[in-house]
């Protein structure tokens, strides 16, 4: 605070006893004193308004190359590929369909909900007791460095796997990976990760971010990445939370990230990951009872309310 307290005004004091020069003298030393409050008042507000601007400076302009808040009745085919299951990892429970069921627009946002389906067979043969979706943005929006962001409310329940992350064309672990959010099924923590040669599967490079009470994973929140030539800052709501660096990479192998990828938005039940931190084997991998039951009602979801990529300095390469 700056300013003169009702004390300060009253510390010139007159005293008859003394001569001219000790008044003088008092009036000069109170002046000083003053004045050199004023002093550090202004250094003060100065250094506050050029810290200020100096923040406002480092804050980058950016061109938003992709968008997608949903508004239409159904999923955007320019934007999104619907992917169909054929190629099956991590042992993961469930078949990715083209169906209405799995995933559709409600209230402008894009849902995704697995549905208990026992006995399902795909065109390849495969047999699955649940159907779910996965749709990516390969050949129809590939980029190269950005912040990319998606808001996302998600289901609490042990085993369910849903996804946002973003994947290079390619081999992988070649081509890198970029998982921006994973979630398996427990709403009081999500996790960010990195992959690649040398540092894919059981990656070195995984963050998990506990949230604060009565605000986990199944309230809204924004869950983004910021890449870079030589760095990825995971973001959520803003906050950041992880820093992969390409020196930190170079311990394992080669950094897989000056390429072009493509987004990624999933919903996964059981498997590895979720087994693995769960220890559940029955009724299935990764997945109990209690959450069968909650796929069987309906009440397992992935709602997004929008994904959104934003480019500073863009490479001429990027579209």
């Amino acid at each position: 605070m700056c300013g003169f307290t009702g004390s300060d005004r009253n510390s010139v004091i007159f005293i008859p006893q003394k001569s001219n020069t000790q008044t003088t003298f008092l009036y000069s030393k109170t002046f000083y004193q003053h004045m050199k409050t004023l002093l550090k008042c202004f250094v003060f507000v100065f250094c506050i308004l050029q810290a200020g601007k100096a923040q406002t400076q480092k804050i980058p302009k950016g061109k938003v190359i992709f968008f997608d808040d949903f508004n239409d009745k159904k999923l955007d085919s320019n934007k999104w590929n619907i992917e169909i299951t054929g190629f099956h990892v991590n042992n993961e429970l469930q078949a990715y369909v083209d169906s209405a069921v799995t995933f559709f627009i409600q209230n402008s946002k894009l849902v995704l909900q697995p549905v208990y389906t026992p006995g399902f067979v795909t065109k390849d043969g495969q047999h699955f007791d649940f159907i779910s979706a996965r749709i990516n943005t390969r050949k129809k929006f590939e980029f190269e460095y950005g912040l990319a962001e998606a808001r996302i409310k998600l289901t609490n329940g042990a085993g369910l796997w849903p996804a946002w992350w973003i994947l290079g064309n390619g081999q992988w672990p070649a081509t890198g990976e970029i998982d921006v959010m994973e979630n398996v099924g427990d709403a009081a923590w999500a996790s960010a990760a990195v992959h690649g040669p040398g540092y894919s599967g059981e990656t070195p490079f995984v963050e998990r971010y506990h949230f604060p009470k009565n605000n986990d994973a199944a309230q809204w929140h924004i869950y983004a990445v910021n890449w870079t030539p030589d760095t990825m800052v995971f973001e959520y709501d803003g906050k950041p939370i992880y820093r992969v660096t390409k020196a930190m990479a170079a311990k394992y192998g080669e950094w897989a990230f000056s390429n072009q990828k493509f987004l990624i938005l999933n919903f996964a039940l059981g498997g590895n990951y979720p087994a693995g931190v769960n220890g559940v084997k029955e009724p299935y991998f990764g997945l109990p009872e209690t959450t069968v039951q909650q796929i069987q009602q309906k009440q397992a979801k992935m709602v997004i309310d929008w994904v959104k990529v934003t480019q500073f300095n863009a490479p001429q390469n990027s579209k």
